[in-house]
């Protein structure tokens, strides 16, 4: 017996791109949501606090360009196209003034398109995203992605590469089956593209400049943000808000999902109107 899907399925069209969505209905006088996965990531990571906010609120989770069910191979890979999405999707969608929420690249893209449009969000939250520049992400994600035994010859194969339970079940949903096997929805050298900017430019002066923008950093115990890039995010913006949480890796949404969602409530109910 098939299960009815919480959310809506939804394709807004961007700059070049096709950008597929989850929309999860909730109450439509309160602050919408819209959520932004990290880099390999697809909009199914973010189920769980979706679920957790949509009875309250509207929530949104993006495929984002060169990912999941969204155009896979999009001619701009640069972080500005990934900012026009972000619009793309709040404009065709509806959502005034939503929350934005993002993880890894995906919260850089959120601090970048608070700093380029002041007034159009009401509040970012950046999950193990920081501002300063990463020179060796291209490689390091290159190699990585290169290690992936692919394709997977079962789905529970990839569970158990992906480290099993929670965590290992959300990045076997990112993976599509073939003839052959399970394969990502993503091109390896999609995501090293993606991240060119990234090594080579730091956005500490758009951080600086998003003051107008009510900000919470949330942080893993083992996450791979560096000390030093959160103490110059936190001396730059001393009103934004920050919170680590032990035993946390970079998957911080996966990892702890319920203090996920507390925190973002938290921060969402004292958001000004």
């Amino acid at each position: 017996m098939s299960t009815q899907s919480p959310w809506t399925a939804r394709t807004v069209g961007g700059a070049g791109v096709e950008l597929h969505c989850r929309d999860w209905a909730g109450a439509d006088s309160a602050r919408p949501v819209l959520l932004l996965h990290g880099l390999a990531g697809h909009a199914g990571e973010w189920d769980a606090l979706a679920s957790a906010l949509a009875p309250a609120h509207r929530v949104v989770a993006v495929d984002q360009r060169g990912h999941g069910r969204s155009t896979r191979r999009p001619a701009d890979l640069g972080r500005a196209a990934f900012v026009a999405d972000v619009l793309a999707v709040a404009d065709g969608l509806g959502l005034e003034r939503p929350l934005l929420v993002g993880q890894s690249l995906g919260g850089h893209t959120a601090l970048l398109a608070a700093a380029a449009h002041p007034g159009r969000f009401a509040g970012v939250v950046l999950v193990e995203a920081a501002a300063g520049v990463s020179p060796g992400a291209p490689e390091e994600v290159g190699s990585m992605l290169a290690a992936w035994p692919l394709p997977f010859p079962e789905r529970s194969s990839a569970v158990r590469f992906f480290g099993g339970g929670p965590l290992g079940e959300a990045w076997a949903d990112g993976l599509e089956r073939r003839a052959d096997g399970w394969w990502p929805r993503f091109d390896a050298e999609v995501m090293v593209a993606a991240l060119a900017e990234n090594a080579v430019r730091d956005r500490w002066e758009d951080w600086a400049g998003a003051a107008h923008c009510p900000a919470l950093l949330l942080l893993g115990q083992h996450g791979v943000v560096p000390g030093a890039d959160v103490d110059r995010m936190l001396t730059l913006r001393p009103d934004a808000h920050a919170a680590s949480l032990p035993g946390a890796g970079h998957d911080v949404h996966l990892e702890r999902p319920a203090e996920l969602h507390r925190l973002v409530a938290e921060f969402l109910r004292g958001l000004p109107d």
